[in-house]
């Protein structure tokens, strides 16, 4: 059985968060680890998933996916269609971030977003110091070989929502796999996790 506390340090934070019950769309759903943990929370959880072996994974496990591209096909969802969409982990592989995230609140009246901090000092010091794009635990492909295409940081991400009126009703930080502070978040947090709705 799927639970928090198997879960990706990020993936556990939404799961905490979503309440019991609800019609939640996993956008970038990967194998379906946190839509089985949410259907353990009675949530009808279905997803959205650009790889076809995920999709796989997550059909062979029961679970509602459909092989489709945050870019294009979130338009086909009627508006208000669930009551929270999750985009973990995505949202920097997007071709235009601002679009999927209007798109999600369009769906939802409240969405999660969660992303590797390309601020973290890791980061800068293998810049400053390296002088190459960083390949470090978190962020393992080489510059060429990433499906990261927009290095977003919290206080980019903090701007962006604010430029698209949203309204940001939690945040969560994560170093080392574990929550850490807001303070500095920019500079020290790995990860974040936002949680938005509309203003």
């Amino acid at each position: 059985m799927a639970t928090t506390a198997r879960l990706r340090p990020d993936l556990a934070i939404i799961a905490r968060h979503v309440p019991e019950g609800v019609r939640v769309l996993d956008v970038g759903c990967g194998d379906g680890e946190l839509m089985a943990a949410l259907t353990e929370k009675n949530c009808d959880a279905r997803g959205l998933e650009i790889e076809p072996a995920n999709v796989a994974t997550c059909v062979a496990r029961g679970l509602s996916v459909l092989q489709g591209d945050a870019d294009s096909d979130l338009s086909y969802y009627p508006n208000d269609s669930v009551d929270v969409a999750i985009l973990s982990q995505t949202l920097q592989t997007t071709r235009r971030p601002d679009l999927v995230i209007d798109q999600l609140l369009r769906i939802a009246p409240r969405c999660f977003v969660s992303f590797p901090n390309f601020a973290h000092w890791r980061v800068r010091a293998s810049l400053m110091f390296g002088g190459h794009m960083p390949v470090t635990r978190l962020l393992p492909e080489r510059w060429y070989d990433t499906p990261n295409i927009h290095h977003v940081t919290i206080d980019d991400f903090r701007a962006l929502a604010e430029g698209l009126g949203c309204a940001v009703k939690g945040s969560w930080f994560l170093k080392g796999g574990h929550e850490t502070g807001s303070i500095a978040a920019n500079l020290r947090a790995e990860y974040a996790v936002f949680a938005l709705a509309r203003s």
